[in-house]
């Protein structure tokens, strides 16, 4: 079984137990209009199972339309920039890397668990990166620039009596280039109405 099967595989039953766990409460603290905003440490990994990444930085903000306390659409924006390791590449052996230097747009959902002052939630979307990637293993070998599709997918949990931290794990899925990149990530969170 290949790494994109079970990551998808695991993404489903994610959402799946989430969405129904979520329809029977009101998890969500409160709905409204928001910005949320997030930074931290940027990742990319290829899809190949082999022990090369790239590390950097991340940023992201979001508009958040909480539409019940357990379901809200977040369009987005965000940045991702990453380098390769140094320390994977062996002595006489070609210079894998896998990098992502790309501005992030798009939207998606997000699902909350009911739990107060702690409230997990998971996120899925559709969106486009702009910029470059290079995907060098030794089973892969793609470089390209400009517009590339992705797909969102996020794991976190919300924090505080009015939930306004989180703490994210961010995963932007290009299956045109065979790798992931995103974000680890603390976010704060400002109403709007």
């Amino acid at each position: 079984m290949t790494n994109t099967s079970t990551a998808f595989r695991i993404i489903f039953t994610t959402i799946f137990f989430t969405f129904f766990i979520s329809n029977l409460t009101k998890a969500q603290p409160r709905t409204g209009e928001f910005i949320d905003a997030s930074i931290g440490f940027g990742y990319s990994f290829p899809f190949d199972d082999i022990d090369i990444s790239g590390s950097g930085f991340y940023l992201q903000g979001e508009y958040v339309y909480a539409l019940t306390k357990w379901f809200g659409v977040r369009p987005y924006a965000g940045l991702v920039l990453t380098s390769a390791d140094d320390d994977q590449n062996l002595p006489n052996q070609p210079e894998y890397k896998v990098t992502a230097n790309a501005f992030l747009l798009g939207g998606k959902i997000r699902l909350v668990a009911p739990i107060p002052w702690f409230a997990p939630y998971t996120e899925v979307g559709i969106g486009a990166s702009i910029g470059s990637f290079e995907t060098f293993t030794p089973f892969t070998n793609i470089k390209e620039n400009g517009l590339q599709w992705h797909i969102p997918f996020t794991l976190g949990v919300a924090l505080g009596p009015r939930h306004n931290f989180d703490f994210a794990v961010s995963y932007y899925f290009h299956p045109s280039i065979e790798q992931f990149a995103g974000g680890v990530g603390l976010g704060l969170s400002f109403p709007l109405n």
